[in-house]
């Protein structure tokens, strides 16, 4: 008979490997079976029981494992794969946030940067906080646009995350509170079905200082994703979203597995399911994926 749940344990295999010692605590204080393993090294799963009054949270779970290294998910066993992904870019899929790396090359990049930090960790307004951020741009030249595009990096699995969730016909969207100069550059390289962003305006190859389009904000990720769930005709507890902000807590919260991945600590305070140590794959074996199973 199949559990109701299964604790999923992963480690990132470039900081070391996934220790039997470990595993051994996990599984008692979840009173599991015996480890399944998904990925040698790196991932488990260990099929236990509904939580019992008393038993061990998932918060003093991954208290108790984060000395090892390894982030701890408690999913529940029915349903596990998901139909739709909708994922932040900026410090999620992609490494960094691009908008600061922009003002960086400008002249422009601490302030910029302690605004893009403050909004995050949910001090300033997110709508605010863009407005302000991309108003330090005024009058300066595009051409760094491409140069940090050229710069840029994926965070660790973003394209394995993406085209395995794809293989396995799951709609795909990336909806950042970022731009779509560098959402369609990623959309493309991940592989995404879709993808959305804010909007630069310029003129004559000048940033104007202003934006081209109403702000794409932490309300309309979670219209993005509702959309997303009625064109497929599923229910939110199909859904897998991903993010590191505050602008991401509204669609963390309404989806059946919302991950906090690598996340500011208010997002922390406030998400139950988070990868603080290991990469984008734990998305995959958070549903029950075998690395086997993994399209690269």
């Amino acid at each position: 008979m199949t559990l109701p749940y299964a604790l999923v344990l992963v480690t990132d295999p470039a900081q070391g490997t996934l220790s039997k010692d470990a595993i051994d605590i996990a599984r008692n204080m979840v009173k599991g079976k015996d480890p399944v393993v998904l990925s040698a090294g790196e991932a488990v799963e260990i099929p236990c029981p509904t939580p019992a009054p008393g038993a061990p949270t998932i918060t003093t779970i991954r208290a108790t494992l984060a000395r090892h290294k390894v982030d701890a998910l408690l999913v529940k066993t029915r349903g596990r794969r998901k139909a739709v992904l909708v994922a932040d870019m900026d410090s999620t899929i992609l490494d960094g946030e691009s908008l600061d790396e922009v003002a960086a090359l400008l002249g422009v990049g601490d302030d910029v940067a302690q605004l893009t930090l403050d909004s995050m960790n949910g001090k300033l307004d997110f709508e605010e906080s863009l407005r302000t951020r991309v108003a330090l741009l005024a009058g300066k030249s595009t051409q760094c646009l491409e140069e940090v595009w050229q710069k840029s990096q994926l965070n660790p699995g973003a394209r394995t995350l993406v085209r395995t969730m794809s293989a396995h016909n799951a709609r795909t969207a990336l909806v950042s509170g970022g731009f779509t100069f560098f959402t369609s550059r990623v959309a493309e390289a991940c592989g995404f079905d879709e993808h959305y962003g804010n909007e630069f305006d310029i003129e004559n190859g000048l940033f104007t200082g202003k934006l081209a389009a109403p702000v794409l904000g932490p309300e309309s990720k979670e219209e993005h994703l509702q959309r997303l769930l009625d064109e497929r005709g599923v229910k939110a507890s199909a859904a897998l979203t991903t993010g590191d902000g505050t602008n991401d807590l509204p669609m963390l919260a309404v989806a059946g597995l919302g991950i906090a991945y690598k996340a500011k600590p208010k997002v922390r305070q406030m998400i139950e399911m988070q990868v603080n140590h290991s990469t984008l794959r734990a998305h995959l074996f958070a549903q029950g994926y075998p690395a086997s199973a993994f399209v690269d």
